[in-house]
């Protein structure tokens, strides 16, 4: 592979690191790793976890999206990157405060919002990039009007958190567009002044400063918070924003406080239930909602065996949506290639990913190393072999 067409993470950072004329010892120390370590990730023989991708970008002086960026467009480009463009245009028409769409009333833009986040869950992407562009402009457009004016904010809110920021985040758009999105939802929840929508864009905030590698300014704000009481109707807020919490004290090397952080959010979750259309909030929070998350914890921690102990303990099926259960089947499958001897359960389970949500797998930056890891050690002939290499020519890798 030319390796100024750095497609993996591990390219990316060798491309870095020797445009920066640093070292592979110097690096790997400044990272908190080995220099076999560094050396491995870089020549494509073992995939990375976000610890360290986000410890070497802080070493290089990089942002993290431009490691994990795409360097071309992916397959399912044709609607994916239409869509985002036409979000960002969306944004920016809101900015100048001409949004440029339909005033009407707030039960359609309701129903509208409801639908999208349903074709979300269950994977239906095509539908939602048509037209989540559109309604942003209307619901910006509408609430330019002042009618019903607190219900919409409220209605904003939810449909940035749990609908256009993480289609951007599926769609793989840069990190800036997707700070827009959760600080746009931010300032709108402290016009509304609301505990709950501001629990519920704290959450959109949270999750992207995370994932940025911003774990203080995460932290900050999770702890800014005032909870509304512990409700079936507010389960799913509390409930997400306790495993936020886990996730933030794991990034920031606090096991202890994560660990006891999943343990309220399990038991919170044993106590309501499953949640889904259920949830007035948008949170499809319970039990094995927090499996999943704990699986990928694991993962996160470089613990892959006690991930995937986790995720074999879990049934999938229990979850009601398609888009969590690719979650499940994607921090199981990572988890299972870093295993000696799992590797064909590994293409396995991110094969039946791929099944349920082909963007997922095409997109993300660490599905795709794993992939690329896989592909070096697989075997030709073997039974697995020939499914590896078909998603590895979906994904955009070479083969």
């Amino acid at each position: 592979m030319d390796r100024e067409d750095a497609r993996t993470i591990g390219l990316a950072i060798w491309r870095v690191r020797d445009a920066r004329g640093k070292s592979l010892r110097v690096v790997a120390g400044l990272a908190g790793m080995s220099k076999d370590t560094l050396n491995r990730i870089e020549r494509g023989l073992r995939s990375p976890t976000l610890s360290e991708v986000l410890a070497l970008a802080e070493v290089l002086q990089i942002s993290v999206s431009e490691l994990t960026r795409l360097p071309v467009p992916a397959p399912a480009n044709g609607h994916t990157d239409s869509a985002t463009k036409a979000i960002g245009l969306a944004l920016d028409a809101i900015d100048v405060d001409h949004p440029g769409g339909l005033v009407l009333p707030v039960a359609v833009l309701r129903d509208r919002v409801a639908r999208l986040l349903q074709h979300k869950r269950t994977c239906r992407f095509p539908e939602v990039a048509a037209e989540l562009p559109r309604l942003v402009r209307d619901v910006h457009t509408t609430l330019a009007t002042g009618t019903d004016y607190g219900e919409l904010l409220e209605l904003a809110v939810y449909l940035h958190v749990h609908v256009t920021r993480t289609w951007l985040v599926l769609a793989a758009a840069p990190d800036d567009l997707l700070r827009r999105v959760v600080f746009l939802a931010r300032r709108l929840a402290q016009e509304r002044g609301e505990v709950t929508t501001l629990g519920v864009a704290a959450f959109g905030v949270t999750e992207t400063l995370l994932n940025g590698g911003a774990f203080e300014l995460a932290k900050a704000e999770l702890d800014s918070l005032s909870l509304p009481p512990t409700i079936a109707a507010t389960a799913g807020l509390v409930g997400i924003l306790t495993v936020s919490h886990a996730v933030a004290a794991a990034l920031n090397s606090r096991p202890g406080e994560a660990a006891a952080a999943m343990d309220a959010a399990a038991e919170m979750a044993s106590r309501f239930g499953e949640l889904g259309e259920a949830d007035p909030l948008g949170f499809e929070f319970g039990p094995t909602l927090v499996g999943f998350r704990r699986v990928h914890l694991a993962l996160g921690a470089g613990e892959p065996d006690r991930a995937v102990s986790i995720a074999e303990g879990l049934d999938p099926e229990q979850n009601p949506y398609p888009a969590n259960r690719t979650y499940h089947w994607v921090g199981y499958g990572r988890a299972l290639a870093r295993l000696r001897g799992r590797r064909d359960d590994a293409v396995r389970a991110l094969r039946r990913a791929e099944t349920l949500n082909p963007v997922r797998v095409q997109r993300d930056s660490f599905v795709r190393d794993t992939i690329a890891v896989l592909l070096r050690h697989s075997r030709r002939g073997s039974s697995t072999d020939e499914v590896l290499r078909g998603m590895t020519r979906r994904a955009g890798l070479p083969v």
